[in-house]
C-alpha cells in the first residue's frame, strides 16, 4: 500500500478547488457515450483512462495557478454493484477498477501536488439507486453493500472517501461506518431538491444531525452536491447550528429541478460568473467551507470563475 499524505484535519480552513460536472462534461463536450452515465466504463482501456487524465489537467493547473489544493476524484461514482451488473462489471472488474482509479489519481498528483498546492485523493463512493431518490436501504445494509469499495479505497493510498449525491441518512450514515470500520476519514455529500430539503424531505441540518448522532461525528465534514444554491441557500439560514459542519459545496450549473435535467437534451452551463457570486456569499454563510467545486452542467470555466471570486487570481 503507498503512503497516504495526511488529510486536513476538519478543522483546518485551507481552501481545495475540486472539478466540475465530470459526467456532463464527458457526454456534452467531448460526445463520449457514457452509459447510464458511468464514467468509471472508461477505465477499462487506456484510450479512457487518458481521457479522465485529459479532463483533470485543467483543474490541476488553475490549482497550481491559483495556490490552493485540489480534491481529485476517482470517476466511480456508478462504480457500485447494482450499477456495475447492469452494466456488464462483476464484482472483480469493479475492484479493479476502483483500484486502477486511485492508481491513475496518483499519477497525476506526482505531477502537480506542490508544498502550496496539495492534491488529496478522494475515492468517490456513489448512491445504490438513482441520486435523485430516496431509496430504502438500513444503515446495517448500505454498510454492508458499500464496505468493499471503501475499503479497497483504502488500502490502495486514498486520502479519504466521498459518499457523492447522498439522499438519505441511511445511506450516507453506512458508508461514513463502512469509511470507520477501513480507516479512512469520510465527507457526506448531501443533494437536495428545489425545496432545499433532501428527495425523502428531511431538511439538511436534521440530515447532518442524523448522520452525527449514528456516527459520534465521524464525517470530516458534510457537503452539498447537485443542486443550486439558490435552491439550498434559503435552508441554510434556517439552520445555523450546523454551518460549521458543511465544508464543501459542489453545486449544478443550472437551476432547474433534477426532473427537468433528467429530462434535458440540451447542456444548461448556467451563468458562470453569477454562480460565482453565490460562491461568494455562501462562503460568507459557511464558516467552514473548504472545498470548491461543481457538479452538473460546470466545467473549468465555472471553477475558474468560483476561485476568482472565492480564492483570488493567479499568483504566477
Amino acid at each position: 500500500m503507498s503512503a497516504r499524505p495526511k488529510a486536513p484535519h476538519r478543522h483546518e480552513r485551507a481552501k481545495f478547488l475540486a472539478d466540475g460536472g465530470m459526467e456532463t462534461t464527458l457526454i456534452f463536450h467531448e460526445g463520449l457515450d457514457l452509459p447510464l452515465f458511468a464514467a468509471f466504463t472508461l477505465m477499462r482501456n487506456a484510450e479512457g483512462r487518458g481521457q479522465i487524465e485529459r479532463y483533470f489537467r485543467p483543474y490541476l493547473e488553475l490549482a497550481r495557478d491559483r495556490g490552493v489544493g485540489f480534491v481529485l476524484d476517482t470517476p466511480t461514482w456508478r462504480a457500485s454493484p447494482d450499477w456495475g451488473e447492469r452494466l456488464g462489471f462483476g464484482a472483480k472488474d469493479l475492484a479493479s477498477i476502483d483500484r486502477d482509479s486511485i492508481l491513475l489519481a496518483s499519477d497525476l498528483r506526482a505531477e502537480y501536488d506542490s508544498e502550496s498546492a496539495q492534491v488529496l485523493i478522494n475515492g468517490v463512493v456513489g448512491p445504490r439507486g438513482d441520486g435523485y431518490q430516496s431509496s430504502t436501504m438500513s444503515i446495517d445494509d448500505a454498510c454492508v453493500y458499500h464496505a468493499p469499495q471503501v475499503e479497497i479505497f483504502a488500502r490502495a493510498g486514498a486520502n479519504r472517501v466521498s459518499a457523492i449525491t447522498m439522499t438519505t441518512v441511511e445511506e450516507a450514515t453506512g458508508i461514513a461506518l463502512a469509511a470507520l470500520e477501513s480507516d479512512i476519514p469520510s465527507v457526506i455529500s448531501f443533494t437536495v431538491e428545489t425545496d432545499g430539503k433532501l428527495p425523502g424531505g428531511f431538511t439538511i441540518g436534521d440530515a447532518i444531525a442524523a448522520v452525527e448522532d449514528e456516527t459520534d461525528g465521524a464525517p470530516l465534514f458534510y457537503m452539498i452536491n447537485c443542486a443550486h444554491p439558490s435552491h439550498f441557500e434559503a435552508e441554510l439560514g434556517r439552520q445555523p447550528q450546523w454551518l460549521s459542519r458543511i465544508g464543501g459545496i459542489r453545486a449544478n450549473a443550472s437551476t432547474k429541478s433534477h426532473a427537468e435535467l433528467d429530462n434535458s437534451t440540451e447542456l444548461d452551463e448556467g451563468d458562470p460568473a453569477g454562480l460565482a457570486e453565490r460562491y461568494r456569499r455562501l462562503m460568507a454563510m459557511l464558516p467552514n467551507l473548504q472545498v470548491l467545486g461543481g457538479c452538473c452542467g460546470t466545467d473549468h470555466r465555472h471553477i475558474a470563475a468560483i476561485a476568482d471570486a472565492c480564492v483570488g487570481k493567479h499568483v504566477h
